[in-house]
């Protein structure tokens, strides 16, 4: 059960004129579900992505990261998103990769477009073929159902142990005209930046040159999906990709501009929804726990505490038995890697509660004030390290007995 998420409301979900979406049921790895997605873009569309750290990263991302190098160099455009579920098609070696280019192949030759044109993603299991038989054979279905206003049904396509689809919707009007913004994602486990174990995917009618975009997918992503955790485990398959279709009537060519802080702002609140939602569907979460480090003497330094605090079991189990058993917090803190970090000056505040001052358990600090903050279902955690201005903030969930469950039955 997802921790305070509402269902996606379909009529809330805006077509994005330039982006039809097309969905079958391929049968990737488990009958009856849909598994496979098609985006077509508009010829006049940009797009840019930025994707996994992990240096076992997948066979669809090499392959994406080589046609968006084309893309920046000049020498095509993208015109097509496949994306599969139920397989990762990661650890799959040279097999993997030369099969990650046979579905591009095959959608562009249903496209009429080159397979450098095609991007793929593929989320599920790691170090299982990729059935590509499967794959082409459902893309006539999803061909033959291409619409603007399939955004729920492609959010269901690309779940794999999500409990609900995940979508959402922003309008914003720029040099007064309107433009619309919507967007999908998926993960509940394996979710830890640089990225998590994510797919997500945003598009926009405007148009956008693509040395723009690219650094404004950069930019949102250290905003959001880059600002979440779930269990502390980085993906091989993890990829935001940012979609301006330019078939709108805003067109943007420069960052300095009052146009693109517009746009940039409606498409960080966009991708911190989705990026929340991940987190709020978390493999057996109960909680969602906002962390934030302030007075840091870096953004890079808080960040690095307040990952500690939320990669934590022993802190994460705590919170899921509601036990204020808050001296792991600390001990978090303490080992986050801030080498002078003066610990006599620290404050920890559980919501209104302040839990520890300067370094030690505040005088008026009673349990039972601790306990009603860890009983709630959304809960902040605040940590002042009184070494300079610099502030962050991430999202993670509780650890529960369900996430082992599900993690233990993954492949069943």
């Amino acid at each position: 059960m997802a921790v305070n998420l509402a269902l996606p409301i379909v009529a809330n979900l805006k077509p994005v004129a330039g982006i039809e979406l097309g969905f079958a049921e391929a049968g990737i790895r488990k009958p009856n579900r849909k598994d496979l997605l098609v985006m077509k873009l508009a010829s006049t569309a940009t797009v840019a992505g930025v994707f996994t750290t992990n240096r076992f990263c997948a066979a669809p991302v090499q392959v994406c990261q080589a046609h968006l190098q084309g893309v920046h160099l000049g020498a095509s455009s993208i015109r097509a998103l496949l994306i599969n579920t139920g397989n990762a098609n990661a650890g799959t070696g040279e097999v993997g990769l030369s099969d990650a280019n046979e579905t591009c192949v095959a959608l562009a030759d249903l496209l009429d477009c080159e397979p450098a044109q095609i991007l793929p993603f593929s989320t599920g299991v790691i170090l299982e073929p990729l059935p590509v038989d499967r794959i082409k054979a459902g893309l006539p279905k999803a061909l033959s159902n291409l619409n603007t206003d399939n955004w729920m049904n492609a959010a269901e396509a690309i779940m794999t142990t999500d409990t609900q689809p995940k979508a959402d919707s922003r309008t914003v009007i720029i040099d007064g005209k309107t433009v619309t913004l919507t967007g999908i994602s998926k993960g509940a486990g394996m979710i830890r930046p640089n990225m998590a174990t994510m797919l997500g995917f945003i598009a926009t009618d405007a148009a956008v040159a693509q040395p723009v975009l690219e650094h404004l997918v950069k930019f949102a992503a250290d905003k959001s999906f880059n600002c979440i955790t779930i269990d502390g485990d980085t993906s091989t398959n993890d990829s935001f990709m940012l979609i301006a279709t330019g078939v709108g009537e805003v067109d943007i060519a420069e960052i300095d501009c009052e146009a693109y802080e517009a746009l940039a702002a409606a498409v960080i609140d966009l991708s911190k929804s989705l990026a929340q939602m991940i987190v709020r569907d978390g493999e057996g979460a109960t909680k969602f726990m906002t962390i934030t480090v302030e007075d840091g003497a870096s953004v890079e330094e808080c960040r690095k505490v307040a990952y500690s605090i939320g990669h934590s079991p022993l802190v994460k189990t705590a919170f899921f038995a509601s036990d204020p058993n808050l001296g792991r917090i600390l001990a978090a803190i303490g080992y986050a890697g801030v080498d002078d970090l003066d610990v006599n000056k620290l404050d920890l505040y559980l919501d209104d509660v302040w839990v520890a001052k300067n370094g030690g358990r505040h005088p008026e600090y009673e349990e039972q004030d601790g306990q009603r903050v860890m009983k709630q279902s959304e809960i902040t955690v605040r940590v002042n390290l009184a070494r300079g201005n610099a502030t962050a903030t991430i999202w993670t969930c509780d650890l529960s007995q369900e996430y082992v469950a599900i993690n233990a039955d993954y492949r069943s």
